[in-house]
């Protein structure tokens, strides 16, 4: 029978033929060696030109298409396309990978470049973003990543000379990008009139931030910062594609085929016209130059490459050339010369020598070539074409023969006959042409058999037959010549044919897959001699098979390199060499063929060889004759670790579940129970699905697990001590070098690793975000650094970890099987082995992947277990034969026979190791495995007599084996761990149920024994007092559920799973009686009290059976039910029984008949029942959670005393419930131990401890019951219920309007009018009057504006400085105002701008770029909606330090630094409340996690440390612990202070000695020591205490609230270090209600910010106020007014004043209280009087002097939008919501009454302006229209002509021909709000809903003006005006209820 392993012989690639130009660009060049670098297809090439040379880089797997060359000219960075494409780092000398980066971008990495140094490497994705990534590429880290364009980028370069800075271009654009912390920042290039914007090809950065980039028209730009300051036109003739500078300067490379070259300064040196040469030619396109000395590389589009020698410019020398755009299809060898010959679709016939390596003829033909043979004398050379014609010319000259076309469509394969008569040509025409040859191609035969296409033909050796293939995948056979088809198939046995390129056939059978169909195999070739075939396919793999290969899915190596579809491989005419071509990578390949060499000469194969070898791997496909699998290794490999719920989806699924229950939840519910469970001991080892799991510890005590618990086992004492972290299954375990620290791997969607100690059972780390599903393997490096594991998803992916830091440090897929270990090499921590089913291999790290190579053993076994041995090289493998597998390297040694069956684990010692295996032996060896020492044989006869339990079986399998302190620990699947002593006796310490789950469990009536039953058969009877041991087991012949011991404890009853039950005698085990009666399974068994006269079985049937025990007859039969019986109770007499049905029914039967009965629920809860463990009924309403739907609570038990309820669920957890348990959603006590569902819990006889056994888990666990009282520091192990309840937060009207705010982020702002209509740059504009003839007797058009108070000198305004900011936030934000340089300076902020005020001076410094605070407690605004930022910047020189963008969704309510201020705290405002912690200086995310449902108000970190902090908001306080990457939290416990209740906590300070004070909502300050409320401070305030601060130097406490101020109280009071004693200070504010919302101490003086927005300063000592800051307390600040000649100016606000500002002092001079909001306010023309609108309707006008009213008037009952003077002083007009305009006659006095009033207006009135001579006003509308009316009649004006005529006095309307320009691309959601021209009438400020204010040129008629913009306003403008002269800009914000002042810079004369 044919051998059907892979071929021995391999490949080995030799060299290349091609380079890479299309599509790419700066791909090539020289290396620190003078090698040249670039790339083809998916290998990278370095070639030596000196020895003619090429070196393969081989770890990519598809298309490689960008290149970078790493500043020292060794490393090469290369990028792929793909669906997950990655980058790998590699060096060019040795060809090997440095780095892989991986899993960021997708479709491909269009670019790549290095840094200066080095260090980082910055990447261009494909995707839809063109996203930008920023590597730490030795750790294989993202650094930043952010969207680069919604075009095409086309290079990336670093400003070399300054750091951080990036420059990115592509289609259309050019963008500067600055790194800081971890957000990129881009800044587009300003274009403006020095050049066009176009599309920017390539770049290089200069000094002094200038920037050169080529255009695609053949110019270069020249950038300075982001301005293009000027361009050298017609660099080249069109597209520059590359350009590269070096130390003399820069070379650029074009389209027209040209290289320049540049000095420093671009000025032109020289130019080189690579198509005038002597290799040029018409349309020479260049893609790629580099320049080093003096040479060039220069790369072409058509895949040369020529190196050009700077003096002898004329010559370039052709190094490599390849064909051009095109696929290549044709290849044909020549019969007795190393030649091959190639035709491609560029029209092009190229002959090369495989010798030379180097193309030696080519000739162009007319017609794209697809097929080529050559003759058998080696004399013509046929080409088959794509037009249907074929041309044969003479291989010497390359002179035509002859040129036939016989068909209309491609031919695709030709041959010549092999004895040289006859030319058989197949094509696209379903038929073949036979031609001969002698008879100059006359035609001479057809072949018309197929339905389809020809793709393959061979003749037979003796020329008389032809075989064919067809696109349908049929296979005929025709005589020749003639071309009849054969269809008897005798004839054919016994030919021969003299080349195989067929694809079908039996003896080509095995190139397909078993099991597809699929049509992939574009060509074969087949070597006879040495009985190989080579296949090439569409996915670009070469393949190596046996030939002949009959049976499907035969046995290969692969080869890649090719990365897109092969279209033909021949061997070369010695078989020394196999040519292989890619279509669309148009390169040749030339393989060397190396055959089968004897293995020992394998293991010193040369470094540079198995490289080439390193990519072939052995196929995927399964091994046709593998071992069978070994039974319990077929078992696991089915087991799932797949959950229907995760615990870590309860808290979405409770929110889902929550409205159902709000209702619900306003009743009282029932308080948790007083007393409360600690784990006291576990039954049970995890040794059924998991091996090595089982060690010493460095005390000598053993750490294990079982379900969700690390246990560690005293063997002294028969304690135990557990690590509860984990809420789901531990999968495996390992220890750290010192056998202090342990690793536990859990299932889980997204599965953690918890690193503890053993000694105080802490976490030190945990390890998430990378598992899927589950970790099934773990282990620690040598050093304890590292740690690797191994997950549980499909591709069983491989993670190595720094633990301590959390971090990831590279992964990987492992392998499609599963993967049973992970060893990570002691001698070198970069090295790792996996083991598995089918799987070993061997890895080592590079960067961020890992590299991974099969071990070399022909088939794979699988493997069970392995470790290293003394040396680096040596690894020991146990397989599931009982082999051990002895490795170097990756090579195979020996193998060695150590047990029958599976060996399932190893040991290694000093000198030796020690194995275990299925057959329950274990045995020590030497240190080679030469021979065995000793072997102990697991057996109850040497089993010692201290054990604590029996061996149920001889032999047990061994799972896990450990070595230490004298003795062997064994761990067996049996769930059993003993201690062999080295000289043979056998103790056993623990032990648990086998696999099956456990679901029977009874306690004796007045012992502390109980009995379990399981599906493992057996029936347990075990000690629950200290010896804690298996007291008797026994086998049953089924599995069982259920067991009951009689009242006096004799007998026990059990019930089976076939329906049968037995009763045995409770001591010995042994049988009374059994009975059976049922088909299905029996799920519970009872006695009846008191005698035990009866017993009740329940069982699937949905029968219940009541038997008499002494008769031993069945007395009666309970039916009724719908279906199968859960649970059973008696009634105290024994007459009544309580049945729980899976339909969820209650039924009650009387004894003994079963008779049915309806018991109204009233009479049930008086009943008095013997033991209650049903889980129906109102009494026991309460302990179905919130999300029922998915969990069901399996057990419940009433303890003796009748006041706890305790149950197990289906998620594992155990709880406590007050019993009765009425109402729903009671409130309870949780603990989680258990792994998945809790089957049976039960109170012993005198509730001292609570028995609960697991299902899946098999575990048996023991807890104390502790009373009320009795508390122990260790009670946090319970968690409380699932609702807080509502009642118990409190309310504040501050607090809620808080907690409801929607932040607006600006990216999605809305209008903040409600507009209608068509916006006005989409209006139609109808031609007006005024385009007339050029020539016009007409008078000059009038001035626009009237300009008359600027004078003569009109300039326009360049720039607007911020110079002042009037506000504070206080209204939502809190703890954001504080001291600076020891108290001189105070820092806040209002809208996005951070403000520091000095003191001293009262000036202030506005930080305009978006900035905020250390230490500030801050809601963001960043400029995109999805990734709000955190800026860290220095409030000294106001520069950014850090920019984080985070995952913070919507907001950021919370930051604080950590002690050290390395680490930052940020809260978000999303859903989940994210909580996350940043290195703030590199920009890394440490830890993130979701922090609470409900709002969280503020997060501080402990002011002494690194790690703790504590989050308190709506209802709740949280105290976390940073552990590693993972963030740990305890609830705050409300301990046993008198009803103490969760309140809403707002603000958080810290004590000495963990003691933390919280602020609550209603006034208390609650004290927590640790996690524990030790105390309450009633009513420390009357209103909720907003904020508190305190210091390490004194201790003292500030409180700052909200309260009535009052003699002895008020907002503000000052605390000693343990809050017993305050002092209250008064705020002169004059406000009824002070509320402090911001406080912070300095030196002698607190600083409070409050609600009303203002800051004071308050002294110590003597309570003096001192208001620092002002600001209006609710906004929209509507109205802005600005003084006619002075530098002052009004504003009007939503809070009820109208507030007097003046710029030169920067202070407030005065506010007037209206009492209503305030809407709009203007002065007189002489300033003397204000006219203010309100929101009522009404409006006001004061005397500036006095401030006296002169004069109100209501006539209106909407708000009041604009009010104007007119410029005479003589009307007034107001203009309302009511679509209206009123017109007042001011001389006729203070009754105000109207004297007109303008009609039909569209919509509500925004803007009004007068014209120059009070005749006109101009209203702009909400309807986005703009009316002209005359004054004082109410007329509209329509005539154009008019209205063109008129000089306006004042311009503010956003609306009109002449603004048309200052309306924005993307308004579609958010409009201009507001606009003002400037008294020179040059220029026009526009502000609008993004926040953002606008300076345009006046008048701007075309769309989309250009203009500057200023940030600073958060959201919405509201008005925005000129001040007199044009000083200043005076700007309102909507939402930031701020003022900013601006001020203007004029532009020179």
């Amino acid at each position: 029978m044919a051998d059907r392993t892979a071929p021995n012989c391999h490949l080995r690639l030799e060299w290349v033929y091609g380079y890479r130009g299309h599509q790419c660009r700066n791909n090539l060049y020289y290396t620190a060696a003078k090698e040249i670098v670039y790339f083809v297809a998916g290998v990278g090439v370095v070639y030596n030109t000196r020895e003619h040379k090429q070196k393969f880089y081989l770890g990519h797997n598809d298309d490689i298409i960008s290149l970078a060359l790493h500043p020292e000219r060794v490393l090469v960075a290369t990028g792929q396309v793909g669906k997950e494409p990655y980058i790998c780092v590699w060096d060019s000398y040795t060809v090997q990978t440095v780095s892989i980066l991986k899993d960021t971008h997708t479709h491909g990495i269009a670019c790549l470049a290095f840094d200066l140094d080095g260090q980082c490497l910055v990447s261009v994705g494909l995707d839809s973003k063109n996203t930008i990534c920023v590597w730490d590429w030795r750790r294989g880290k993202v650094l930043a990543a952010a969207p680069g364009h919604t075009d095409r980028i086309f290079d990336i370069s670093w400003d070399l000379y300054q750091p951080s800075k990036l420059v990115s271009c592509g289609v259309k654009h050019i963008k500067f990008w600055s790194l800081c912390g971890n957000a990129l920042t881009p800044k587009r290039g300003v274009f403006g009139k020095t050049g066009d914007l176009q599309t920017i090809l390539c770049l290089a950065c200069a000094r002094d931030e200038v920037t050169y980039s080529g255009a695609l028209n053949g110019d270069i730009y020249v950038w300075k910062g982001i301005n293009l300051i000027r361009t050298v036109q017609g660099a080249h003739g069109s597209g520059i594609f590359s350009m590269n500078a070096c130390e003399e300067g820069f070379a650029t490379g074009g389209r027209d085929g040209c290289v320049r070259l540049w000095d420093l300064n671009f000025k032109p040196i020289t130019v080189i016209d690579l198509r005038e040469t002597d290799q040029g030619y018409k349309g020479l396109s260049v893609r790629s130059v580099c320049w080093r000395g003096d040479h060039i590389l220069v790369g072409t589009q058509d895949s040369e490459i020529f190196e050009v020698v700077v003096h002898d410019r004329t010559k370039p020398f052709l190094i490599m050339q390849g064909h051009c755009e095109g696929e290549l299809w044709a290849l044909a060898v020549h019969p007795t010369k190393p030649l091959a010959m190639t035709g491609s679709d560029d029209r092009s016939v190229r002959i090369w020598s495989l010798i030379d390596h180097a193309l030696i003829a080519r000739c162009n033909m007319e017609e794209p070539i697809r097929c080529a043979a050559v003759s058998t004398d080696g004399i013509h050379l046929a080409l088959g074409m794509k037009d249907g014609s074929f041309t044969v010319l003479r291989v010497r000259d390359m002179t035509e023969v002859v040129h036939i076309k016989d068909r209309k469509e491609a031919i695709h394969e030709l041959k010549y006959s092999p004895d040289g008569a006859h030319l058989a040509v197949g094509s696209n025409d379903n038929s073949v042409d036979i031609y001969s040859v002698v008879q100059r191609y006359k035609k001479v035969g057809e072949c018309i058999g197929s339905t389809s296409f020809i793709t393959h033909m061979d003749w037979s050796t003796d020329s008389k037959y032809l075989q064919t293939n067809d696109g349908n995948r049929k296979r005929l056979f025709y005589r020749m010549p003639s071309g009849k088809e054969v269809t008897n198939r005798e004839e054919l046995k016994l030919v021969q044919w003299s080349s195989w390129t067929c694809v079908l056939g039996p003896e080509v059978n095995g190139i397909w897959p078993k099991y597809s169909e699929i049509n992939d195999i574009n060509s074969v070739d087949a070597n006879f001699n040495n009985q190989v075939l080579v296949t090439a396919d569409d996915y670009g793999l070469v393949k190596l098979l046996r030939y002949p290969c009959v049976r499907k899915g035969a046995k290969f190596k692969k080869y890649l390199g090719h990365s897109a579809h092969i279209t033909n491989a021949r061997w070369s005419h010695d078989h020394q060499w196999v040519i292989t071509i890619g279509g669309a990578d148009h390169s040749v390949f030339q393989w060397k063929f190396v055959t089968d060499r004897k293995s020992k000469e394998a293991l010193h194969i040369a470094p540079q060889e198995t490289l080439g070898d390193s990519n072939s791997e052995e196929s995927d496909s399964d091994q046709s004759d593998v071992p069978e699998m070994d039974s319990e290794i077929e078992q696991e490999t089915h087991l799932t670790y797949r959950r229907q719920v995760y615990k870590e989806d309860l808290p979405q699924l409770k929110e889902l579940s929550k409205e159902k229950h709000r209702a619900v939840a306003m009743k009282k519910r029932e308080r948790a129970p007083g007393s409360g469970l600690k784990l006291h001991f576990i039954h049970g080892y995890r040794g059924y699905d998991c091996r090595n799991n089982l060690f010493y510890t460095q005390t000598g005590e053993m750490v294990y697990h079982v379900a969700a618990v690390g246990v560690v086992y005293n063997r002294q004492q028969n304690t135990q001590r557990f690590y509860m972290g984990h809420d789901d299954d531990i999968l495996c375990l390992a220890i750290h070098p010192l056998k202090d620290y342990v690793a536990t791997g859990q299932v889980g969607r997204d599965s953690s690793i918890h690193v503890w100690d053993t000694e105080v059972m802490t976490p030190l780390s945990v390890l998430k975000g990378f598992h899927q599903l589950g970790v099934c393997a773990l282990d620690f490096s040598a050093d304890g650094k590292r740690l690797a594991s191994v997950g549980l998803d499909d591709n069983h992916t491989i993670v190595l970890w720094d633990w301590r830091k959390g971090e990831k440090l590279s992964a990987i897929r492992g392998s499609k099987d599963k993967i049973f270990v992970i060893k990570v090499n002691p001698y070198c921590p970069d090295k790792l082995i996996t083991a598995g089913i089918k799987h070993m291999k061997f890895w080592h790290k590079t960067g961020g992947g890992l590299i991974g190579r099969k071990g070399n053993m022909g088939k794979t076994e699988t493997m069970m277990c392995a470790v290293y041995g003394w040396t680096e090289e040596m690894v020991f493998s146990g397989t599931c034969t009982g082999d051990i597998c002895i490795w170097r390297d990756m090579f195979l040694v020996k193998t060695v026979k150590a047990h029958d069956g599976p060996v399932f684990s190893m040991h290694a010692l000093e000198k030796g190791f020690v194995t275990g295996g299925k057959d329950g032996i274990v045995a020590l060896w030497d240190n080679t495995f030469e021979r065995c020492l000793k072997t102990y044989a697991i057996k109850r006869a040497v089993l010692a007599p201290g054990s604590k339990g029996l061996l149920l079986e001889d032999n047990p399998s061994i799972r896990a084996i450990s070595l230490g302190h004298g003795y062997i620990l064994v761990g067996t699947k049996n769930g059993e761990i003993l201690e062999v002593d080295k000289s043979g006796p056998i103790t056993l310490l623990v032990q648990g149920h086998m696999e099956g789950e456990v679901w029977g469990l009874a306690t004796h009536p007045h012992l502390p024994l109980c009995a379990t039953v399981s599906d493992d058969k057996t029936l347990r009877i075990w000690d629950l007092s200290p010896s804690h041991c298996m007291l008797a087991v026994r086998k049953l012949k089924k599995g069982g559920r259920c067991c009951c011991f009689s009242p006096e404890g004799k007998a026990l009853a059990v019930g089976l799973n076939d329906g049968s039950f037995l009763i045995v005698n409770a001591d010995t085990l042994e049988d009374l009686v059994s009975f059976h009666h049922r088909k299905d399974i029996i799920s519970d068994i009872r006695f009846s009290p008191g005698a035990g006269k009866y017993l009740a079985v329940a069982s699937g049937d949905s029968f219940v059976d009541i038997y008499n025990v002494m008769s031993s007859k069945r007395v009666g039969v309970c039916k009724g039910s719908l279906i199968y019986i859960t649970h059973l109770d008696w009634d105290k007499r024994g007459k009544l029984l309580q049945v729980n049905t899976g339909a969820k029914e209650q039924l009650f039967f009387e004894a003994p008949r079963g008779k049915k009965q309806t018991i109204p629920a009233t009479e049930v809860e008086k009943i008095d029942w013997s033991t209650w463990t049903c889980v129906l009924g109102t009494s026991c309403e309460g302990i179905w959670p919130v999300v029922s739907e998915v969990t069901e609570v399996t057990a419940a038990c009433l303890s003796n005393d009748r006041k706890v309820l305790a149950t197990g669920d289906d998620l594992g957890y155990v709880k406590l419930f007050r019993y009765p348990v009425k109402g729903k959603y009671a409130k309870f006590k949780r603990y989680v131990a258990h792994s998945t569902h809790v089957t049976n819990v039960r109170w012993t006889h005198d509730d001292g401890l609570l028995v609960t056994v697991g299902g899946g888990d098999t575990c048996l666990m023991i807890w104390t019951h502790e009373a009320e009282g009795h508390r122990e520091a260790r009670h946090c192990d319970s968690e409380e219920s699932d609702i807080e309840s509502e009642d118990d937060g409190g309310y504040d009207s501050d607090v809620t309007r808080e907690n409801e705010i929607n932040y607006t982020i600006k990216a999605l702002s809305t209008n903040m009018r409600p507009m209608t209509g068509v916006k006005p740059h989409l209006q139609l504009k109808e031609p007006s009057v005024d385009e007339r003839p050029p020539v016009s007797r007409a008078l000059p058009q009038p001035e626009k504006l009237q300009t008359n108070n600027v004078g003569k000198k009109k300039r326009p305004i360049e720039d607007l400085v911020l110079d002042l900011v009037f506000g504070y936030r206080g209204n939502d934000c809190r703890n954001n105002v504080h001291y600076l340089n020891e108290g001189a300076d105070i820092i806040y902020h209002t809208a996005s701008v951070g403000i520091i005020l000095n003191l001293t001076t009262g000036g202030e410094l506005c930080s305009s770029e978006q900035s905020f605070t250390l230490e500030s407690t801050i809601v963001l605004f960043p400029l995109s909606a999805t990734s709000p930022s955190i800026h860290v910047w220095d409030a000294m020189n106001k520069q950014t330090l850090s920019v984080l963008r985070c995952f913070h969704s919507r907001g950021v309510c919370s930051v604080s630094f950590s002690a050290t201020g390395k680490l930052l705290l940020s809260v978000g405002l999303d859903p989940e409340h994210t909580i996350t912690i940043w290195k703030w200086q590199e920009g890394a995310n440490v830890a993130s996690r979701s922090g609470h449902i409900q709002r969280i108000f503020v997060a501080e970190f402990r002011p002494d440390s690194d790690t703790q902090f504590v989050s308190v908001g709506v209802k709740h306080v949280r105290f976390w612990t940073l552990a590693g990457r993972s963030l740990l939290s305890k609830k705050g416990m409300m301990s046993n202070i008198e009803d103490a209740r969760m309140q809403t906590m707002l603000s958080v300070a810290f004590g000495a000695n963990n003691l933390t004070f919280t602020g609550t909502i209603s006034g208390d300050v609650c004290v927590w020591k640790e996690h524990i409320l030790v105390r309450v401070v009633a009513k420390a305030h009357t209103g909720p205490v907003f904020t508190m601060y305190t210091t390490l130097r004194d201790g003292l406490i500030v409180t700052g609230g909200k309260e009535r101020p009052s003699k002895e109280g008020g907002a503000l009071k000052l605390w000693d270090q343990e809050l017993k004693r305050c002092r209250a200070f008064r705020l002169e504010t004059g406000q009824i209600i002070d509320c402090v919302r911001s406080v912070c101490r300095g030196k002698g003086k607190i600083l409070v910010g409050t609600r009303n927005a203002e800051i004071i300063e308050v002294g110590e000592k003597n309570a003096a106020c001192n208001i620092l800051v002002n600001g209006h307390m609710d906004g929209p600040i509507w109205g802005v007014g600005t003084h006619p000649t002075r530098d002052v100016f009004l504003s009007a606000a939503e809070d009820g004043t109208v507030r007097l500002w003046d710029i030169p002092e920067k202070k407030m001079l005065n506010k007037v209280n209206l009492g209503h909001p305030a809407r709009t306010v203007a002065y007189s023309p002489e300033g003397d009087m204000v006219a203010i609108g309100m929101k009522n309707g009404e409006f006001i006008i004061l005397l500036v002097t006095s401030l006296k009213i002169w004069g109100k008037k209501r006539d209106r009952r909407s708000p009041i939008q604009d009010i104007r003077f007119s410029p005479d002083s003589r009307y007034l007009a107001v203009g309302s919501s009511e679509s209206a305009v009123d017109f007042y006659d001011l001389t006729l006095g203070p009754q105000l009454n109207r004297i007109n009033c303008c009609r039909d207006i569209p919509s509500f009135v925004m803007q009004m302006d007068f014209s120059a001579d009070s005749c006109y006003v101009q209203i702009s509308t909400g309807a986005y229209k703009r009316l002209v009316y005359e004054v004082p009649s109410g007329k509209q004006a329509t005539e154009q002509a008019v209205i063109d005529r008129i000089t306006w006095a004042t311009w503010t309307s956003v609306l009109g021909d002449e603004v048309v320009g200052i309306w924005s691309r993307n308004t579609d959601k958010a409009d201009v709000t507001c606009a003002c021209v400037s008294h020179s009438g040059l220029n026009i400020v526009t502000g609008d809903d993004f926040g953002m204010v606008k300076l345009f040129d006046f008048p701007c008629p075309e769309k989309f003006a250009k203009h500057k913009r200023f940030l600073g306003h958060s959201a919405h403008l509201t008005n925005i005006r000129f001040t007199s002269g044009d000083r200043f800009v005076i700007s309102a914000g909507g939402d930031d209820r701020s003022l900013f002042v601006w001020r203007c810079v004029h532009a020179p004369h």
